[in-house]
């Protein structure tokens, strides 16, 4: 993939799953990163490893879904490398395991829809001003086979993930006449703390987090351009990709 020339990307989540896997596909493409997560250690075990190869890491403690630390985060990455190119709302939770609605706790509920719907968008609001000033940009909501089907037992998870492509669709339509583009992508299963929650009797072989990046890159590059309000399948994605080679 052909990467602007050093580009920042700021990543949310990146100390674990999908975030870390792709907090080093990026790094070894030397990209500038700005990542966070809540968990201090883990973070800076993942700014050590995407040091090491070779990337330039701004790491920063925050709850994306608190205000306070969605404006430190943005501010201190525009500081810190003067604009931000690439997007990615990776950051979220499962909640309680398989629960039905009827048996779900109600502040359970609540927390889900509000840590994965209201982080993508406090994150993206705050990151907007500059991708509009510059004109140029790419979001990238991290969506799920659950955000277009309902699944028994996935409770606050599915339904918040439908919220997030109802964002991405109006964000999307929003920014349509401007050179900033908005997409969604759902990863599929994957091998991760949180599928091991969602599902944890599974007994059926999963995607590798490091395996589907490429689509990730691809938004990211120069050769995603005019790509806008899709719907990327990650796992389908890297199929097709490998085939047209």
């Amino acid at each position: 993939m052909k990467l602007n020339q050093q580009p920042v990307i700021m990543i949310t989540g990146a100390s674990k799953g999908l975030g870390y896997a792709l907090l080093v596909a990026f790094a070894k493409q030397k990209a500038r990163l700005a990542i966070c997560a809540r968990n201090s250690e883990k973070l800076e075990v993942a700014k050590i490893e995407a040091e090491r190869l070779g990337a330039e890491v701004l790491a920063v403690t925050a709850d994306v879904s608190n205000i306070r630390d969605v404006d430190r985060f943005v501010s201190l990455t525009e500081e810190a490398f003067g604009r931000i190119d690439v997007v990615i709302n990776n950051a979220s939770i499962f909640g309680p395991g398989p629960c039905l609605i009827a048996d779900y706790p109600e502040d359970e509920f609540s927390n889900v829809i509000h840590v994965n719907v209201l982080n993508p968008f406090l994150v993206t609001k705050r990151v907007l001003p500059g991708m509009l000033i510059r004109n140029s940009g790419s979001i990238i909501n991290i969506t799920s086979e659950a955000g277009k089907t309902g699944f028994a037992e996935w409770g606050a998870y599915g339904i918040s993930k439908f919220a997030v492509e109802g964002l991405t669709e109006t964000l999307a339509d929003e920014l349509k006449e401007t050179n900033i583009r908005v997409n969604m992508v759902d990863p599929g299963e994957m091998d991760t703390e949180m599928h091991h929650v969602a599902v944890p009797d599974c007994d059926y072989e999963l995607a590798r987090p490091e395996d589907i990046t490429s689509v990730f890159l691809y938004l990211a590059s120069l050769e995603s351009e005019g790509e806008h309000g899709k719907r990327f399948e990650a796992q389908n994605f890297v199929f097709d990709r490998r085939a047209s080679k």
